[in-house]
This record gives structure tokens, sequence and C-alpha cells, in this order.
């Protein structure tokens, strides 16, 4: 009789350790499981299409960016940078696919994206010669203007400048991301001259 509850107390203590033992692969086996579907969840939230408004977004980034580049390479009297960031606005407008824009908002894209090519081919095929690029570039810039209103600002704190003298006097506006006037029209002879109107956050 020992010996039967002596069996019977081994076999409840081996069933016991096989459940906890069972449990503990139960909890690893959800854990895995869970660990396994977490980073599909996000591979697949990676993956898919991104707004339309977002792609916008992007690529008119991009533009800006390249702007402000152009700009600072007026600022410095430097022909050959403007050159080279003029061709970036170009490859920049090449990559936008026209059919991932809002309607509301194509037509306000197609209304600068010609101008905006235009300019920028100009200030691009002209290296040697700062102040063709610098008349284009007042003209770049009300687009740039445009296309920050319709498209937003990529992100950043942008201003918008005004030199009284530039444009034979008449005038010109210019975007800029530093609050310190830096002016691409008149370059190192009278950098600091004009001012901020506005700022775009």
């Amino acid at each position: 009789m020992k010996n039967i509850i002596i069996g019977f107390a081994i076999v409840a203590i081996n069933l016991s350790a096989c459940n906890n033992s069972t449990s503990k692969i139960a909890d690893t086996t959800k854990q895995d499981t869970t660990a396994n579907t977490l980073p599909a969840i996000t591979d697949t939230t990676a993956k898919a299409p991104v707004a339309t408004t977002a792609d916008a977004a992007f690529s008119a980034k991009a533009i800006i960016g390249s702007y402000l580049e152009l700009k600072n390479a007026l600022t410095k009297d430097n022909g050959k940078d403007a050159a080279a960031a003029g061709n970036s606005i170009v490859a920049a407008l090449a990559k936008i696919d026209m059919k991932s824009l809002p309607k509301d908002q194509m037509k306000s894209y197609m209304d600068i994206a010609d101008d905006l090519k235009e300019n920028a081919e100009h200030i691009g095929a002209n290296a040697g010669k700062i102040d063709h690029q610098r008349e284009h570039f007042e003209m770049l810039s009300k687009d740039m203007a445009d296309l920050v209103k319709t498209f937003g600002n990529g992100g950043q704190t942008l201003y918008k400048d005004f030199c009284p003298m530039a444009n034979n006097g008449k005038g010109a506006f210019w975007i800029s991301e530093l609050k310190e006037i830096k002016n691409p029209y008149l370059g190192t002879k009278m950098p600091d001259c004009g001012s901020v109107k506005e700022t775009i956050r």
C-alpha cells in the first residue's frame, strides 16, 4: 500500500512538472507568435502607399531645398553653384507624378510648374552669367512663393524677404530659411540689404 501511495505521488509530481513545462512552452510560443506578428504589421505599414498629399509635400520639400541652395549660391556670387541648384530644381520637378496630385492642387501646380522649370533651366544653363541668373531668380522666387502657398513650407520655417534696390530699383522678393538677411540679388556688394516681410510657418 505504501508503495502504491509513493507511486501515485511520483506520477502526480511528473504530471505537475509536465503541465508547467507545457504551460511555459505555450507561453513561449505565444510570445514568439506575438514577436513574429509585430514586425509583419510594421513592415506592412511601411510598405503601404503614402497619401497623395504627402507625395506632393515631399516633392515640394525637394524643390524648396534646391531653391534655397540656389539662393545661397547667389548670395555668395557663385554662378556655378547657382547653375547646379537650378538643374536640381529641374530634376526635382521631373520626379513629380502629376497623377498623384489631388485635383484641387493639380491646376495650381500646372500653373506654377512650367514657369518654375523654364526659369530654373535658364539659371542652370548660364553659370557664367550671374546677372542673367538673378533676373530669372526674381521670377523663380514669385513661383516659389506660390508653390509654398499651395503645397506648404516643407516642414520648416521660411521667411519672405524683400530688397527695394533689386530689379533696377523696382524691388524683388525671395524666400529664405534664415531670419538674417542675406541678399541674393546684390550678393557680396550689399549682403544685408532688405527686410523680412513675412514669416511662413
